[in-house]
């Protein structure tokens, strides 16, 4: 949807939120979120400050320097001009002259990095003109996070080529080291990231970075990334973990987000096996904390789905190696703008919406060996359901 057309919607927000507004700041592009959220060039040359105010009631207005006087002429609303850093204060106090609460891309103490994209200056002068300046991070999410019926569906594209791709790239690992007949093929964790990615690319995916292929004790670098000098062989009785994401390649499609695990040429160890459960029933009790929520019609943050899963893995005595949130939310980019499942990284207060998506993703990361079990979740208005394939047992390659 346009911003022309997310306007009303944006103040209709701003008056149940009880803001004044939504200020709107860039200075050489370091807050993407706007130029997302107003619809904005990305790639525009941006050297001067630009300000841009939607109120909660009435026109929206500008503020903007006198040589990039053109920079948001695509927005609706008026706009004055500044050159000196005197014209640019006294600019700004007359634009928000009526208007006390403002949401920024601002967040108390960092709590939400996410969206705390405004410098401490501006906030400080702001405060001096009397402005009381609170989070947008609800707002953020409403109108970023929240992903049209298209964009849905190209997750569910992206869902059925990566779920056969995956499954396919551990059948791939077998055939190399545990050949039907011959020798084994000698096959690095970077060799098969290449396998997955030119098998992506032939069914129309992009992505970032990635995929990741681990084993033994790689698997427990929860970010490890192989490269041609330095990944391990996989070998018969290794560990093996693939985490794989991609979207279709085309603009404003849905990203698909999974990470399985398994064991090459032998039944797991005891230790495997129980780390593994306990993954699963963690993985499984924010899927249900989640679901119940939305059954039932009730609020549910990021934070309580993160409580729920990191309490199973705390009470079967793994607390301390499960070492990153649950999950975080997916859209546009991989880690999109929405509330992420977390009360460990960050105490993440913001509401999981109806019509995002989100991963879930609990790992527990020994020395020799890491479990990580990823699914993704879409939420409609009454209810919440798994895009994908579950993983239930440790694949045996």
């Amino acid at each position: 949807m346009s911003f022309a057309a997310n306007l009303d919607a944006m103040q209709a927000a701003l008056r149940e939120a009880g803001l004044d507004g939504w200020l709107f700041y860039d200075h050489h592009h370091r807050d993407p979120i706007s130029y997302r959220i107003l619809g904005l060039p990305e790639n525009a040359h941006v050297t001067r400050r630009w300000y841009y105010l939607i109120p909660a009631v009435g026109e929206p207005r500008k503020l903007v320097h006198r040589i990039e006087a053109g920079r948001l002429d695509t927005l609706p609303g008026t706009k004055g001009v500044y050159s000196s850093w005197q014209e640019l204060e006294s600019g700004l106090a007359t634009m928000l002259r009526p208007f006390t609460k403002l949401a920024m891309q601002y967040s108390p103490r960092n709590a939400i990095m996410y969206v705390s994209m405004v410098d401490a200056g501006t906030v400080e002068f702001l405060h001096e003109l009397g402005k009381t300046i609170v989070s947008s991070a609800d707002l953020v999410s409403q109108f970023e996070a929240v992903l049209s019926t298209a964009a849905i569906t190209s997750h569910f594209e992206a869902q059925a080529a990566i779920d056969s791709i995956l499954a396919e790239g551990f059948r791939e690992i077998g055939r190399r080291v545990r050949p039907a007949s011959g020798a084994p093929v000698r096959t690095t964790e970077y060799d098969i990231v290449q396998w997955l990615s030119e098998a992506m690319r032939r069914e129309g995916l992009t992505w970032e970075n990635g995929p990741n292929v681990s084993v033994n004790e790689n698997s427990s670098d929860s970010h490890y990334e192989p490269t041609a000098e330095g990944s391990k062989e996989i070998k018969d009785g290794d560990f093996v973990l693939i985490d794989i994401w991609g979207r279709k390649n085309r603009p404003e499609t849905c990203y698909y987000d999974i990470t399985w695990t398994g064991v090459v040429g032998r039944e797991p160890s005891a230790e495997e096996q129980k780390v593994f459960s306990t993954v699963i029933a963690a993985r499984d009790a924010a899927i249900q904390a989640v679901t119940d929520a939305y059954a039932a019609h009730r609020p549910i943050a990021g934070w309580q789905a993160d409580d729920a899963c990191r309490k199973v893995i705390a009470d079967a005595g793994y607390g301390e190696w499960f070492t990153h949130r649950t999950g975080h939310n997916i859209g546009f980019e991989i880690h999109g703008s929405g509330a992420h499942l977390d009360n460990l990284e960050t105490h993440d207060e913001r509401l999981l919406l109806p019509h995002t998506c989100f991963s879930v993703e609990p790992g527990i990361y020994l020395p020799s060996f890491g479990v990580r079990s990823e699914i993704d979740m879409i939420t409609s208005n009454d209810k919440a359901v798994v895009t994908g394939r579950i993983q239930t047992e440790l694949v045996r390659i």
